[in-house]
């Protein structure tokens, strides 16, 4: 059973009144403002992250005999190492893994107001001793490439919840979307609290306005050769069938199929989505079915874009949102990597 002080730290999120003022209600209710603002400060999927990282340190810390608080750099040292090289059968975690757990424990100290020093020798140079030994070059999800997506919208079924589920494949295919986005969206701007951004439909197209994890930023999705394949037209068929017309753009759908709820559908949908699509489209059926499950996620819909897209790369840059233009190379899983040569630019 955990102790008091071990609830505490774990009910704790950094946010409370000075000690020295007393408490009313409408200064409680800011702290309970502050508070949810704090939390809308870094994604869902990232708090739950985060929020499993302390717990995970936290129960380190009690079989260890020591405490979390206040953050000591030689015991998270040793806690970065024992993740790097555990003792017994426990099973290892990869080096992204472990620089994510510690971003996670500096995070949580944080909000306690706590300053963790990730440059101390402790632990700057146990992690770097780390990725020297353990790094791996990254392991890449398959891109879902043309005739991928084709197979894979061939398979849903023209009732309500196939209407639904072929517009979020070829909107998150054609807009380079994380499956976070696609979920998050909203037919009409500023419709609920939890939108994160909203779409537009118009004769040429449709225009997406995205709070995404790179800032607000707009992207552009034309309509596609045939209705078939055009991603505008299965969003248009699933808004009309399914009588959306304002709130969360992908929703839930009743147990018999007839209509939509109002619930926002969780971006695990997209994930699952894909991976079943995925097989019964048969791609990739050479290998055996949990090999080709973990070949595909959510990711797999960006990188297909930046595969396929034969445009100038910097569309696609501007598409998928990224910074530099080496980003949107590492989503291209296909690409002329020696149009340009400089060994024969250089006279060799």
């Amino acid at each position: 059973m955990a102790s008091d002080n071990e609830q505490n730290q774990d009910n704790s999120d950094g946010i409370a009144l000075p000690v020295h003022v007393a408490g009313s209600g409408t200064l409680d209710r800011l702290v309970d403002t502050a508070r949810d603002y704090a939390k809308a400060a870094t994604s869902e999927n990232t708090n739950k992250a985060y929020a499993a990282d302390w717990k995970h340190f936290g129960r380190w810390c009690r079989i260890k005999g020591t405490d979390p608080l206040p953050p000591s750099p030689e015991m998270i040292g040793l806690y970065l190492a024992d993740l790097a090289a555990p003792a017994g059968d426990a099973a290892t975690i990869t080096v992204t893994t472990i620089e994510r757990r510690l971003s996670g424990l500096a995070w949580h100290y944080q909000q306690r107001g706590f300053a963790l020093d990730r440059k101390d020798r402790h632990i700057a140079t146990v992690l770097a001793g780390i990725k020297r030994k353990h790094a791996r070059p990254p392991m890449q999800k398959e891109a879902i490439l043309r005739d991928d997506i084709l197979a894979m919208v061939a398979t849903l079924p023209h009732d309500l919840r196939g209407l639904r589920d072929r517009a979020i494949l070829l909107l998150g295919y054609a807009g380079g979307l994380r499956r976070s986005e696609i979920v998050s969206l909203d037919h009409g701007k500023n419709d609920t609290l939890d939108s994160g951004g909203w779409i537009e439909i118009m004769d040429d197209g449709a225009l997406l306005t995205l709070n995404a994890k790179t800032g607000w930023r707009e992207v552009e999705i034309g309509r596609g050769s045939s209705d078939q394949t055009c991603p505008v037209h299965a969003l248009e068929q699933w808004l009309h069938f399914a009588k959306i017309d304002f709130g969360p753009l992908f929703r839930r759908t009743s147990r018999d199929n007839k209509r939509a709820l109002e619930a926002r559908l969780s971006d695990k949908h997209v994930a699952q989505l894909i991976k079943q699509t995925v097989l019964d489209a048969g791609i990739r059926s050479e290998l055996p079915e949990k090999d080709r499950l973990a070949l595909f996620s959510g990711h797999s819909l960006r990188a297909g874009l930046a595969s396929s897209a034969e445009v100038d790369e910097r569309y696609v840059q501007k598409q998928l949102g990224h910074a530099s233009a080496e980003m949107t190379r590492r989503y291209q899983r296909r690409r002329d990597r020696f149009r340009v040569n400089l060994t024969k630019a250089a006279g060799l």
